[in-house]
């Protein structure tokens, strides 16, 4: 199993269609094969900042989100309401260890 932190800084003008795109990606990412959890996360004392918490079974499921239209659409779309690029972490689940957990 593996998990995808993507951090991204909104410029504050767009941080309402940077929501309402990620959202729209996030109900179709939670129905791919693969994806125990796709979670969008604002930070508290910044608006401007999200984490995308990415949680898949595999490396392939977290590599073929990558190529779905949702995931697409949502690329484009908010590439210009960043800051600045995003940047993802990838980390190794150490618990739950038995995705019938999550």
């Amino acid at each position: 199993m593996i998990v995808t932190c993507v951090y991204v800084n909104v410029k504050r003008g767009d941080i309402n269609s940077f929501i309402d795109a990620t959202v729209a990606n996030h109900l179709e990412s939670v129905k791919e094969p693969g994806n125990l959890r796709f979670d969008l996360i604002q930070q508290a004392d910044d608006l401007c900042r999200f984490m995308i918490y990415e949680a898949y079974e595999s490396e392939a499921a977290a590599t073929n989100h990558k190529t779905t239209a949702h995931y697409l659409k949502w690329r484009d779309l908010v590439k210009n309401f960043m800051a600045e690029p995003r940047h993802g972490v990838k980390y190794n689940i150490i618990e739950p260890n038995d995705s019938t957990r999550w």
